[in-house]
């Protein structure tokens, strides 16, 4: 592969992907498919509904990749959840800040697009400061006790970060065919508890799940079938094109956003380069506002008051920071993360939904 052919291949990935961010963000504004308001219909009004949506899309999701993955196609050991430990107390730390904090925004970072996309100017305010503040955390002060604190807390399971090579330990299996077993079992857990309410199904709640999982799906082949490579044509390694890890991604807000605005701000410097994630950012708010404007629904909404607006900024800065001391978001752990069951997506987004839930609770209590 020559250097021009890899450009070409970037710029093919970067359309595929902002393709299907696009139809996410036109899907989620239609079916109004958001993980924090799944978490406020189950705690507020006892509705499972959403939540039984968001575990569809997860199983269409696992099962997708877990096929993927036997079939040779792709494998978790390649992808940024592939880490060489499990930091067990930022990732659970971080999920219940996320948690609380996409309660405080009226939405997660996915959601926060969404209604930006459909005119909604606290959402600007949410995404403005989760980016700030992530980017804090990345690399700027907050990235100080991060590293030397947070993360010195991990834990080296021997089997592995990865359900599936949990499942290949015990049941003596290859990895493809632990991470079949694996998907399998979670899968069809997740599916007695989705379908085992008759009301639930009907074409709409059907839709919103099995579409939102396929998307998920199509990212992980963009990133990595399209978007990998044997040999680079510099360092002559194996890659994979457009992602800021260097390894293979799907669906993830927290830090793209921060990255986005990185690069915005330092664009002239020549050492950025536009991402996987920066394009999803894009795409779905681009998505939500085509799907808003065709259903006429596109509406500018601002802060009610001074309150309105100290409470989204607060939960903007607690996703910034929880977003990245989980590695990732309520989309990118909650789905992307879990469809490779890895064990620190489970930690995260258990916390995350555990966050979302005392918020809840705790405003439920004030407002009596």
């Amino acid at each position: 592969m020559t250097l021009d052919q890899l450009a070409q291949l970037h710029w093919m990935v970067l359309g595929a992907s902002g393709l299907v961010s696009i139809g996410l963000g036109a899907l989620m504004h239609r079916t109004h498919f958001c993980t924090m308001g799944a978490v406020s219909d189950a705690v507020v009004m006892e509705s499972f509904d959403r939540l039984r949506q968001w575990a569809l899309a997860l199983v269409v999701a696992i099962l997708g990749f877990a096929v993927f993955t036997w079939a040779g196609w792709i494998t978790p050991l390649q992808t940024v959840y592939a880490t060489p430990s499990i930091l067990w107390l930022s990732t659970s730390l971080g999920g219940l800040m996320f948690g609380w904090g996409m309660v405080l925004a009226s939405g997660c970072g996915a959601k926060s697009l969404v209604r930006l996309g459909s005119g909604n100017l606290k959402s600007f305010i949410v995404l403005l400061v989760m980016g700030m503040t992530a980017l804090m955390t990345i690399k700027g002060i907050l990235a100080i006790p991060r590293v030397k604190w947070l993360e010195t807390m991990a834990w080296t399971p021997v089997q592995g970060v990865f359900l599936g090579q949990w499942a290949a330990d015990l049941f003596e299996l290859d990895m493809p065919q632990g991470m079949l077993v694996a998907a399998m079992i979670v899968a069809l857990a997740l599916a007695i508890w989705v379908f085992k309410d008759k009301n639930f199904i009907n074409a709409q709640n059907l839709f919103a799940g099995v579409s939102v999982g396929a998307l998920l799906i199509l990212m992980w082949l963009i990133s990595g079938v399209l978007g990998h490579g044997l040999e680079h044509p510099e360092t002559l390694e194996e890659f994979f094109v457009a992602t800021s890890s260097r390894k293979m991604e799907a669906f993830s807000l927290t830090a793209p956003v921060a990255f986005g605005l990185d690069a915005l701000m330092y664009f002239s410097d020549g050492t950025k380069r536009l991402s996987l994630g920066m394009v999803s950012v894009v795409g779905i708010a681009l998505g939500a506002f085509i799907s808003a404007k065709a259903a006429g629904l596109l509406k500018l909404e601002s802060f009610v008051n001074r309150a309105d607006l100290t409470r989204h900024m607060a939960g903007g800065a607690l996703m910034g920071v929880g977003g990245v001391l989980a590695m990732g978001c309520s989309l990118g752990q909650g789905l992307s993360g879990m469809s490779t069951l890895s064990v620190a997506s489970v930690v995260a987004t258990a916390a995350m939904v555990l966050g979302a839930y005392a918020a809840l609770k705790f405003e439920l209590r004030h407002q009596d």
